[in-house]
C-alpha cells in the first residue's frame, strides 16, 4: 500500500522570522510539506491558486490584503473547495476572528501556540473532520453573534433540517466529534458524519467551522465561557 500523500501547506504571514519558525517545525514532520511562502494576502490568494494546498496558514493582519479577504476570495474561488484556512492571531479577543470565520475559515490558533498544537491544529483542519474550537474560540463566536441574532429569522434558516439534524447542528455547535455526537445521541460515528455530511448540504456551509457559524447566528447553540 502506497503511503499517503503529505498535506500541503502554505505560510502567509509578513513576519519572515514566523515564517521561518514555522516552517522549521513543519519540515520536520513526515507527514506535512511547506508548498508556498506568502508575505501578504494576496500572494497568499495567488499560491492557493497554484499550488491547491490542503491548508493555509493565514495570519489575520497582513499587508495588501488583510487575512480575513484573502480567506473569502479563496473561499469563493471555484476549484478551492477543499483548501482549509486556519488563522493565526496574536490577540484571543480578537474580533476579527468571528469574521474571518464567516468569510470561510476553518478556524484558528494563537501565534503563541506550542508546536504540538499547530501540529495537530493543522492535522485537523486538513482531514476536515472537526473544527478546532478552544474554549476561547466558542466565546467569541457567542459574543459576536449575540448581537446579530435579533436581526435573522434562525427557525426560517433551519427549516431545512429535520429534528435530529437540528440536534445534530446543536452539538456540532459544541465543538463534538462525529464519534462524540454519535455517543450523545446514541448513534455509530458513521451515521453521526452522515447527518453532518447532510446538514452541512442543506445550510450550503463549507465544512464544520460553518455549521459552528450557523448554530450559533440561529441562537440553536449557546455557550458559557
Amino acid at each position: 500500500m502506497s503511503p499517503e500523500p503529505p498535506i500541503k501547506v502554505v505560510l502567509a504571514d509578513d513576519e519572515r522570522l514566523v515564517r521561518s519558525g514555522f516552517k522549521v517545525l513543519l519540515d520536520l514532520e513526515d507527514d506535512i510539506a511547506v508548498v508556498g511562502e506568502a508575505t501578504n494576502g494576496a500572494e497568499a490568494v495567488e499560491l492557493a491558486r497554484a499550488t491547491r494546498p490542503d491548508v493555509v496558514l493565514m495570519d489575520i493582519r497582513m499587508p495588501r490584503l488583510d487575512g480575513i479577504r484573502a480567506t473569502r476570495q479563496i473561499a469563493e474561488t471555484a476549484g478551492l473547495e477543499q483548501v482549509k484556512v486556519l488563522i493565526l492571531t496574536t490577540y484571543d479577543t480578537d474580533e476579527n476572528v468571528f469574521e474571518a470565520l464567516q468569510a470561510g475559515a476553518s478556524g484558528f490558533l494563537l501565534k503563541d501556540a506550542g508546536p504540538a498544537e499547530l501540529l495537530h491544529a493543522i492535522r485537523v483542519i486538513a482531514a476536515g473532520d472537526a473544527l478546532l474550537a478552544p474554549r476561547i474560540t466558542r466565546r467569541l463566536i457567542s459574543q459576536f453573534t449575540a448581537q446579530r441574532r435579533a436581526a435573522r429569522s434562525g427557525q426560517d434558516r433551519l427549516a431545512v433540517l429535520t429534528e435530529r439534524e437540528r440536534e445534530v447542528l446543536a452539538l456540532v455547535g459544541q465543538g463534538m466529534s462525529n464519534e462524540e455526537i454519535g455517543a450523545a445521541l446514541f448513534l455509530s460515528p458513521a451515521t453521526a458524519r452522515t447527518h453532518v455530511s447532510r446538514t452541512m448540504g442543506k445550510l450550503r456551509a463549507r465544512d464544520r467551522a460553518q455549521l459552528v457559524v450557523i448554530a450559533y447566528q440561529t441562537g440553536l447553540s449557546d455557550v458559557t465561557p
